[in-house]
């Protein structure tokens, strides 16, 4: 029965196949069953009936092409209409009815090639907005509060009935939600199954499929291995992952990059060309079929609609890399990059800083210094703040409340406890509370938080953030793509800076640098445009003023992926060569396809002005050279020969992106 009813609904989509293409291409299907008409009538030795049907059927559909032309005309969006309905008008004017069907049907059929290019392109672009969930199962009895359902089955999926079936909109954080194998995780959530395994793919270009172990976050648009998990809500759906990376790729599928506007307008000169050449060859030949010959070939298509299609094809294929790039334009200006600017904690480094050593300078013991520090540092949102008070409560020790705390951005905090003053931070800030602190001796990687207490300098933390295995294979690659100068803009101690820049290969440091500093450091660059990669808070406003601002990682600082042009989903620095890379790929490919049609429509226009082309044979080059732009320009969804290789093993990558506000 199965086999049977699956027969019978494929048959039925067979049957209404003609149909549906008849109702979204209704002039292609018209001009087909006129151009039967006009053949019967050929073949029955009518041809002066047949003339006149078909120079009929062809002035009016110039005539609502003129329609739509003016309408376009009139809101300053240029067309090929014009020289369509030119060249429509003049072969039917000289006889050449024929032609004047051909140029009607191929008319037709582009607009349906060009469907089909920009559905192509944009491929991987519908494909996520397609796959936005709908719908979750979620347990009736299982809402946050506990972290636990009533109705949990331990270790399994909690599938005995207890759930229902809701809109995705509907739920709301701390609901339980059961997602069965090989759906669509629907909202961003921690995992309660012991394990899980999950295919990122369509979000991040990560191939292999990811493992998450109980408690670790589960991101929205992810789809389920083979075993049912339970998932706890974490966000509801307007602030799930997915849907912000969705409402992304919306705006971007919407935009024009400058140079397709750039091609709107040498369309017009394209234009006058095309009527001064045909009138040239009119008055030379003393024919006015030469004038309609050279109109027959005359095609802007490779400027109207290449250009488009390959920036489409460009964004599909980043989205495929996981890399979300907000609008065409974007894209344009990663292909010119000469700059690259970087953050340096979580963006060349790992962001995860871990104690490796306390140093102390005066007679307090490393636990009492650790402790002090974390109860001060309770009131920091740096991201070193979390490392100092996780390494306290490792060993144990307990965080003292203050009287009064102030934190000093970039610089660091001060805390008053049961009367003493404690700074930590900066060692230039630590020093004007604290004086005689001596800088302590630092190997690549590390840094030092240094403390002092009660006016006297007690000791230095020494933490080591290590950086990103794929640093230095990234600035390679963007020295080889052209990006000529790197700079590092870290709020961090010069010292420190410098380290880093040394083992990565920077061309320049700006250190200890407060987020008005990175701005003004951004607009000093002489060498543009420029591209600034970073994580955090604090980076949104350098992310905003740079030619290019780049977010590390989807599940970062919302502040710096709203300001920023392109957000990488994956936590993987890499990303940023290759987002420069399909830029400069994209650019390329369009580039090529205008210069291809062009050369082969002035070709024709000059062939036909000779009397070479007649206008049969030119309506049907005139398509071949519509065609040929247009599979040239969806080259741009392909990587190219230049593509990074794929790596054999997934490199260290944090799971989730730190948020981070840098001293």
């Amino acid at each position: 029965m199965p086999w049977r009813a699956l027969a019978c609904q494929l048959s039925r989509q067979r049957r209404d196949l003609p149909v549906k293409l008849f109702l979204r291409y209704p002039l292609v299907a018209g001009t087909v069953l006129a151009l039967l008409a006009v053949a019967v009538l050929l073949m029955s030795g009518q041809p002066a009936i047949a003339q006149l049907a078909a120079s009929g059927y062809a002035l009016a559909v110039a005539a609502y092409l003129s329609v739509g032309m003016v309408r376009r005309l009139r809101s300053g969006h240029w067309g090929i209409d014009i020289l369509a309905v030119t060249a429509i008008v003049s072969t039917v004017l000289v006889g050449e009815f024929i032609a004047s069907m051909i140029i009607v049907l191929m008319l037709a059929g582009g607009t349906a090639l060009e469907d089909y290019a920009a559905g192509r392109a944009k491929g991987e672009l519908s494909a996520l907005l397609e796959r936005v969930p709908q719908t979750a199962h979620r347990e009736r009895t299982g809402t946050a509060g506990n972290g636990t359902a009533t109705n949990a089955v331990p270790n399994g999926t909690g599938d005995n009935g207890a759930h229902e079936d809701v809109a995705a909109t509907d739920v709301r954080v701390g609901d339980i939600l059961l997602v069965k194998p090989g759906e669509v995780v629907p909202l961003d959530g921690v995992l309660l199954s012991d394990a899980g395994t999950f295919d990122e793919s369509s979000l991040t270009g990560e191939s292999l499929p990811v493992e998450r172990s109980a408690g670790e976050g589960m991101m929205s648009g992810s789809v389920n291995g083979e075993a049912a998990v339970r998932m706890r809500v974490t966000a509801v759906m307007e602030d799930s992952q997915y849907s912000r990376i969705v409402a992304l790729v919306k705006e971007a599928s919407e935009s024009r990059a400058p140079m397709v506007r750039l091609a709107d307008r040498y369309a017009i000169p394209f234009t006058a060309f095309a009527y001064a050449l045909g009138a040239i060859a009119w008055i030379v030949s003393g024919s006015p079929t030469r004038f309609a010959e050279v109109l027959v070939v005359a095609t802007p298509c490779p400027l109207l609609i290449a250009a488009p299609v390959a920036f489409l094809g460009g964004m599909s294929q980043a989205a495929k890399s996981g890399i979300i790039v907000k609008y065409a334009g974007v894209l344009e200006q990663l292909g010119k990059v000469r700059t690259a600017a970087f953050d340096k904690t979580g963006t060349l480094t790992y962001g995860r800083p871990s104690l490796v050593a306390v140093v102390t300078a005066d007679s307090m013991d490393q636990d009492e210094l650790l402790r002090l520090a974390g109860s001060a540092e309770q009131y920091s949102s740096h991201v070193l703040a979390a490392s100092v008070m996780e390494a306290a409560t490792s060993r144990d020790l307990r965080f003292e409340t203050a009287s009064e705390a102030l934190e000093h951005a970039t610089h660091g905090v001060r805390a008053v406890f049961d009367g003493r003053e404690v700074v930590v931070g900066k060692p230039s800030f630590v020093a004007e509370y604290a004086p005689g602190v001596a800088e302590t001796e630092l190997q690549s990687g590390q840094l030092a938080i240094y403390v002092g207490v009660a006016g006297v300098y007690v000791g230095a933390l020494v933490m080591s953030d290590p950086l990103r295995a794929e640093a230095r294979r990234t600035l390679a690659e963007l020295s080889s793509l052209g990006v000529t100068e790197t700079v590092m803009l870290t709020g961090d101690a010069l010292a420190t800076a410098r380290h880093i820049a040394a083992e990565v290969g920077l061309t320049d440091v700006r250190a200890e640098c407060l987020p008005a500093d990175k701005v003004e450091a951004v607009k000093s660059l002489n060498l543009r445009p420029v591209m600034m990669v970073g994580d955090g808070v604090n980076d949104a406003p350098v992310l905003a003023v740079a030619d290019v601002g780049i977010a590390m990682g989807a599940r970062g600082s919302t502040a710096a992926g709203e300001s920023a042009d392109v957000v990488i989903i994956l936590d993987d620095l890499s990303k940023a060569a290759q987002a420069v890379r399909i830029g400069q790929r994209t650019v390329r490919v369009a580039m090529q396809s205008i210069w291809i049609g062009i050369v082969l429509s002035v070709g024709l226009m000059v062939a036909a002005a000779a009397g070479y082309v007649p206008a049969i044979a030119g309506a049907l080059s005139q398509e071949l050279v519509d065609l040929a732009t247009i599979l040239n320009a969806l080259r741009a969804l392909s990587p190219g020969r230049h593509a990074a290789p794929p790596k054999g093993q997934a490199e260290p990558s944090t799971s989730a992106i730190t948020r981070t506000v840098l001293r």
